[in-house]
Parts: C-alpha cells; sequence; structure tokens
C-alpha cells in the first residue's frame, strides 16, 4: 500500500515508518521542518511538507494514498485546547476525504487514564467525545465512520514507549531524579503504568494496517502495569541515588506536570488485540531497558 504517515519522523512514526518499508509498503511522511524531512527521506520514504494544520495538504496527501496513518500531535503544553482543535479538524480532513473509500485511516490514541484502578481493554469505549475534550475527542470521532466506508482503528498506546534514544515520560522522570538526587514514586508505589517497546509498537500498526477490521480499536501494550516502585528503584540503581516515597500533597512540586501522571494507576490489557492480530511482543520489557543503561547513562 502507499501509506501517508503523520508523525513519520517521531519517536513512534519512524519506527513505524521503518516496519512499513521493510513490510514492502511505500511510505509518504509529513515533514514540517527540513530535519523531518531528511530524516524522512534518509529512513527511504517520500515527503511531503506541511503541518497538521494546514488541512489542504492532509485533504490531498490522504486522497493519493491507500491508507493513512495519524501519528502526529502538535504537543503544545502551552495550549492544549488549541492542540486539541488542530487534532479534531486534522481528523476531521481524514474522515471526509476517505469516507466512502474503505481506505484505513489508523490514528494515535492511549490508554492513560482510560479506567483508572482498573484494567483497560479494547472494550472500553473512550470517554472524550466532542471537539472540546482531550485531542478533540478525535478517537471518537474517527471510530464513528466505520460504518460510512472508512476502516477506521484506534491505536491506544501505552503511556511509555520504550527503547533507547527515548526521550519520554521515564526520560523525563530520570532527569527529575538526577537534578533532585532523588528517585521519588507517589504515595507506596504500587500503580501502575503500561509499556511497550517501540518496535513492538511498530510492528502491532503495521498488523493493524493489513488486518484490523473497520471500528477497532487495539492496545499498543507489551506490559500490563510496571509499578511506579519499580520504576523508580531502577532509576535510582542506575543512577546511583537515593529512591523514595513521595506525599501526594508535595508530587507537584517534586516532580512537576509529570508528577499527576506517574501518580495514575492504570493498568491495561492487550490480550483482546493479540488474539485479533496474532502480535506477541518480544522485545525487551520497561525495566530491562532501565538496567540497560538506556535513561540513566
Amino acid at each position: 500500500m502507499r501509506v501517508f504517515v503523520t508523525g513519520a519522523s517521531g519517536w513512534i512514526g519512524s519506527a513505524v515508518t521503518a516496519e512499513l518499508l521493510a513490510e514492502g509498503h511505500e511510505v509518504v511522511g509529513l515533514a514540517r521542518s527540513d530535519a523531518s524531512a531528511a530524516a524522512i527521506a534518509e529512513a527511504g520514504a517520500s515527503t511531503v511538507r506541511g503541518g497538521l494544520d494546514e488541512l489542504d495538504v492532509l485533504r490531498t496527501s490522504a486522497d493519493k494514498s491507500d491508507a493513512v496513518i495519524h501519528l502526529g500531535f502538535n504537543h503544545d503544553f502551552g495550549d492544549m485546547a488549541g492542540a486539541w482543535r488542530t487534532e479534531r479538524a486534522a481528523v476531521q480532513t481524514f474522515v471526509d476525504t476517505l469516507e466512502g473509500s474503505e481506505r484505513p485511516l489508523l490514528l494515535a490514541s492511549g490508554v492513560a487514564g482510560l479506567t483508572p484502578g482498573r484494567v483497560a481493554t479494547e472494550r472500553d469505549a473512550s470517554t472524550q467525545v466532542g471537539p472540546e475534550s482531550m485531542r478533540g475527542g478525535a478517537e471518537h470521532l474517527a471510530l464513528s465512520y466505520a460504518d460510512r466506508g472508512v476502516r477506521s482503528v484506534g491505536l491506544r498506546f501505552a503511556p511509555t514507549v520504550h527503547g533507547q534514544g527515548d526521550h519520554g515520560f521515564v526520560a523525563v522522570l530520570a532527569g527529575i531524579a538526577r537534578t533532585t538526587g532523588v528517585s521519588g514514586y507517589v504515595g507506596d508505589g504500587a500503580n501502575r503504568w503500561p509499556a511497550v517497546h517501540r518496535l513492538d509498537a511498530a510492528r502491532l500498526v503495521r498488523l493493524a494496517l493489513e488486518r484490523a477490521p473497520a471500528g477497532s480499536v487495539v492496545h499498543a501494550v507489551g506490559e500490563e502495569g510496571v509499578a511506579a516502585r519499580d520504576i523508580a528503584e531502577a532509576i535510582g540503581q542506575g543512577l546511583g541515588v537515593a529512591t523514595a516515597a513521595i506525599e501526594e500533597a508535595q508530587a507537584a512540586e517534586h516532580f512537576g506536570w509529570i508528577g499527576r501522571f506517574f501518580a495514575l494507576d492504570t493498568p491495561a490489557s492487550s490480550t483482546i488485540t493479540r488474539e485479533l492480530l496474532g502480535w506477541a511482543p518480544t522485545r525487551p520489557g520497561l525495566l530491562d531497558d532501565l538496567a540497560a543503561g538506556y535513561y540513566t547513562s
């Protein structure tokens, strides 16, 4: 297939691009900057210049492709409402363009916070509905077109997509521990974070492109939930600093913006995904990557 990929030069998107190319698909990646365009070209894919707010570019690129994989997102923490509006408009453009064609639209979302305190499954519907909700309610919007000729698939990623070179949540936690001299966890640290290796996630996206039916949701989750205390202890050991409990009232002061996320108990299952797609994660787990020093050396 000729696949239009947003976020093709990003942490997950670059792995997805490589996976698709290795399996014989053609990739056209959206590139906002010269650096992104160069990275996509170096991977062996074609590029189209533009951003997620350039709807004519998105429309034309989707129309010329056999499938769309939407992994890009404007991570503007200073204007999240604006980022959500951009996401909503981009996904609306994709579904309008693909409507009636039966072509695939795969789009990224997440499992974090989906069902706090219990294991989330693919059968749990997103609670984010409507343009004013998180990410503009994009997953709900896309899936609503499954009976309108769009093979829409929700790609729900674990909050930690790990591997060598990751600069996400765990890298932020390691940076805080390095700065403060304490690798902390909130409360008793029993709350759980799902995780998945970047290359396992990329393979899942490719399998979903090839096999997932319209209206389905898949979970890119390799580990159902790694205890926050275990993560903190691994970071502390890697950095040679103390591991300590941080009271919930002090979490914001110690961790900053990531504190409320790190305190979530948000386990998630991928059993349905594995059965649907024959996907079996084979790469190292999060604690293995921490032990390898990818976040602390």
